[in-house]
C-alpha cells in the first residue's frame, strides 16, 4: 500500500456501495482528522478508535434510504503530484453537492471552512 489516504477513501466508498454500514482501516492521526471533517459534513455518522497494539479506526457510514451518501471520491493530490490551491482558487465541488478536503496550516478543513478561514492548502481529495 503506497497511499494510505486513498486506501481509506476507497475502503469507505466500496463498503457503502455493497451496503455495509461500518468499515475499519489502520489508525493514524491524519486519518482521524480527515474522518472528523467527513463527519462534520455528513458523510460519516460516527467513528471510534479500536485496539491497543494494532490500532484501527472503525467508521459508521451514512445512508440515504438504501444508497450510501458517499457516491464518489477522487484523490487529487498524490505522492507523485501535489496540488496546492490558494483561497482564491477554492471552488465548490459538483456545484455544492460535494466537498473538497484540504490540508492547511490550520489543520484539515473542508473547502467551505477553508474559504471561511481565508486559508489555502493542499487539496487532498474531492468527495460527493
Amino acid at each position: 500500500m503506497h497511499d494510505p489516504i486513498a486506501d481509506m477513501l476507497i475502503r469507505m466508498k466500496n463498503a457503502g456501495s455493497v451496503g455495509k454500514t461500518t468499515v475499519s482501516f489502520p489508525y493514524s492521526k491524519f486519518k482521524v482528522a480527515i474522518v472528523e471533517v467527513l463527519q462534520k459534513n455528513g458523510f460519516v455518522k460516527s467513528f471510534a478508535k479500536k485496539g491497543k497494539k494494532n490500532k484501527s479506526i472503525e467508521v459508521e457510514l451514512v445512508f440515504e434510504g438504501a444508497k450510501p451518501k458517499m457516491r464518489g471520491v477522487k484523490r487529487i493530490s498524490k505522492f507523485s503530484r501535489r496540488i496546492y490551491k490558494s483561497v482564491r482558487d477554492i471552488y465548490p465541488v459538483r456545484q455544492g453537492y460535494g466537498i473538497g478536503v484540504f490540508s492547511t496550516p490550520k489543520g484539515v478543513l473542508s473547502d467551505k471552512a477553508a474559504r471561511k478561514e481565508k486559508v489555502g492548502g493542499e487539496l487532498l481529495f474531492e468527495i460527493w
